[in-house]
């Protein structure tokens, strides 16, 4: 049982080598830039029996690592945040309870910050990506080169009421220039300011819907059916009213203009 332990058991080390191997190669297309000199992604050592160990590099396990943070990315650097509550407030307008369900509007809100945020990845891919590929750059450059496109459509996004009170709260008041405001001063203050504008875009689409049901409230009350909920009625005329403006096609590129 020992020695068919160990064979099952190298042989599952050996899969699970090749699987990292080929996530490594599909989605770090720049490991092999990122490499030393001497440093492999994926090392494997003899011992003297014959028996092999595999072993990943620091630098595998730093960027696969780094992966954990894409999500917190998508929501403090890109319009997600935004699209993403003024989909939800539309539908809660709507009375529509879960339709449409959450996978879609999330689904819906992730492809539009794609669309919205296409110009910055273009020019990160160009100033930043592709430089450091072919060599031209240094990982610190790349870096450097990568931020600021993202400092600048943050920096387009964010108030400045919110700037000055992050600012005042971690005593740094005398920013010389927006090149200068560090990412920790502006993904709050950007958080911030995409919030109270998400809730003033819902604000305002809930006001023709609250209309809506304030009239056949009105009406059922004036007709005595005290005990018939207005949700019931209203929601077909909110449904109609929706589909008659063409509502997705201007709530979606109302959005979208939003952000330039």
């Amino acid at each position: 049982m020992r020695a068919t332990d160990y064979l099952l058991t190298k042989a599952f080390l050996k899969f699970i080598a090749k699987c990292l191997t080929v996530v490594g190669l599909m989605l770090f297309p720049m490991t092999a830039a990122l490499a030393q000199e001497g440093l492999n992604a994926l090392s494997v050592t003899t011992a003297a029996d014959g028996s092999q160990t595999y072993s990943l590099s620091l630098q595998v396990l730093a960027l696969m690592t780094a992966l954990t943070l894409l999500p917190a990315a998508l929501l403090m650097m890109t319009s997600f945040t935004r699209i993403i509550i003024v989909l939800a407030i539309l539908r809660t307008a709507l009375g529509t309870a879960q339709t449409p369900t959450n996978q879609i509007l999330i689904g819906l809100a992730l492809f539009l910050t794609l669309f919205v945020m296409g110009p910055v990845i273009e020019k990160v891919n160009q100033e930043a990506v592709q430089p450091y590929l072919n060599d031209q750059i240094t990982v610190q450059e790349a870096l450097q080169k990568a931020s600021d496109p993202f400092r600048t459509f943050m920096m387009r996004q964010t108030r400045e009421s919110d700037l000055a009170l992050f600012g005042r709260i971690s005593g740094q008041e005398n920013i010389e220039s927006p090149d200068k405001v560090p990412f920790t001063l502006l993904m709050p203050a950007f958080m911030t300011s995409e919030l109270k504008t998400a809730f003033q875009i819902g604000f305002l689409l809930f006001i023709p819907f609250l209309i809506i049901d304030l009239v056949v409230a009105s009406v059922l009350m004036a007709m005595g059916m005290m005990m018939l909920s207005p949700l019931i009625i209203s929601l077909p005329f909110k449904i109609m009213l929706f589909v008659l403006v063409d509502g997705w096609t201007l709530v979606v590129g109302s959005l979208a203009a939003s952000f330039y």
